[in-house]
């Protein structure tokens, strides 16, 4: 496989179908919710979307804590555009992670940038702005860049899952991503993260080996710690502040 691919808008990247209305596809959405129900098994969720959707129009977002969800999405959909928030701040585990899942998985991984460097940044807002304005950090680095670079897809895949946090106990298997403007499905939204390690590891697929480093949510270095035993798995994303997400998924 090649290296990923740097870009900061992909609409403008490569020749792109014409997609179809906002009102399409909540209508799609709607009828995906209603055939796959609250838990429908991973691979039948992707298989709805193989059957509604097609390439260059999907993407997976990825974290790149674990490689599943860009694996089961190449599967069905060999070649899909895999996006890795390219924030500046992430750890050396983290992109050596991304960087494992483009050589070895049939996806392609698109590096999506921030209109500014860390450095460009620091000169423009004062240095750390994630200790400063977590959510404006947030806004520039990660949710701005996300928003750019969906403008050219129907459909994207995400990983979250239920038992991350409160916030996320109610998330749906399909839905509208009225922020975005796009379908989301969270085809993994009922694993648990035992059941993610163990798949990871039947399947011999890249994991992030801060998971087994008392990191079961991993985030940007600066703002991301390890997780005691028993606390709530999100509890080291923004610790010593109110913040719970980044702005992707609310």
């Amino acid at each position: 496989m090649t290296d990923p691919v740097t870009i900061t808008n992909l609409a403008s990247a490569a020749a792109r179908p014409a997609l179809r209305s906002p009102e399409e596809l909540k209508a799609l959405a709607e009828q995906g919710a209603a055939e796959l129900g609250w838990n429908a098994p991973a691979r039948d969720i992707i298989a709805w979307v193989a059957r509604n959707f097609e390439l260059p129009t999907v993407t997976v977002a990825c974290s790149m804590a674990d490689a599943v969800l860009p694996a089961l999405v190449a599967d069905q959909l060999p070649g899909v555009d895999v996006l890795f928030l390219e924030t500046g701040y992430h750890f050396k585990e983290t992109y050596e992670t991304r960087d494992e899942v483009a050589a070895n998985l049939r996806v392609n991984v698109v590096d999506v940038l921030p209109e500014t460097t860390v450095e460009q940044q620091d000169r423009l807002l004062g240095k750390d702005l994630f200790a400063r304005d977590p959510a404006q950090c947030c806004a520039l680095r990660k949710v701005q860049p996300l928003r750019r670079s969906l403008t050219g897809y129907e459909v994207w895949f995400t990983g979250v899952r239920r038992d991350e946090g409160p916030t996320r106990t109610n998330t749906p298997v399909v839905t509208w991503d009225e922020g975005f403007g796009l379908v989301k499905v969270n085809p993994m939204v009922d694993w648990t993260f035992d059941q993610l390690i163990e798949y990871s590891e039947d399947n011999i697929l890249p994991v992030n080996p801060l998971l087994s480093q008392g990191y079961p949510s991993i985030g940007c270095q600066p703002c991301t710690r390890k997780v005691a035993p028993g606390e709530d798995p999100r509890a080291g994303r923004w610790a010593g502040s109110d913040k719970t997400e980044c702005g992707l998924h609310t």
